[in-house]
């Protein structure tokens, strides 16, 4: 996924005034924005938002990550009105995504589901992100910031460039007939 996609998406979750749930809004913004898979979207709680006077920041990693203004907004409001809240078992959770069972978040392939809806590609938009963020910075800070192992981040970094390194340009070519190669002597 393109740069240019990316924020075309993000800018169709905040302005289309037809979409779908809240929720699914919020999550594939974090998808968007901090290339995290569905499966650890699922297990971030409200302590991992903090709330410090205008600045909204979320701790995916060390240190926790700025959250842009409307996607702060989106979240906020999320928060106020998360789903699956009411059941007995439910009013204390901590699930910044609760799910249907009492202490569960929710399933990662409902979430998911629910991303997809939204015509966003959850795997290929964070593939997408993860490699924008280690074309703009060093992989080390990219890992620390998003949660991501040091290696991984590294790996974004060599698929991401463009040196052509493992660039396979077909079968090798013959060399013509009476070529000979160049010496120091010659």
């Amino acid at each position: 996924m393109s740069q240019q996609q990316r924020i075309d998406l993000l800018g169709r979750l905040f302005t289309e005034p037809d979409q779908p749930l809240l929720r699914s809004r919020v999550a594939a913004a974090i998808v968007l924005l901090y290339a995290q898979p569905v499966s650890r979207i699922v297990r971030l709680t409200l302590d991992d938002v903090i709330v410090d006077n205008d600045t909204v920041r979320l701790r995916l990693g060390d240190p926790p990550s700025p959250v842009p203004g409307p996607v702060a907004e989106l979240l906020l409001s999320w928060i106020d009105q998360r789903t699956n809240m009411n059941t007995a078992t439910n009013r204390e959770a901590r699930w910044l995504f609760p799910g249907r069972r009492a202490g569960q978040p929710i399933h990662p392939e409902t979430l998911g589901a629910l991303i997809k809806t939204l015509g966003i590609p959850s795997t290929v938009g964070r593939v997408g992100v993860l490699h924008q963020h280690v074309l703009e910075l060093p992989p080390p800070v990219v890992a620390d910031a998003l949660g991501y192992h040091h290696k991984t981040t590294t790996r974004a970094a060599i698929h991401a460039s463009t040196d052509w390194s493992r660039y396979a340009s077909g079968p090798r070519a013959r060399k013509p007939s009476g070529w000979t190669p160049r010496t120091r002597d010659s």
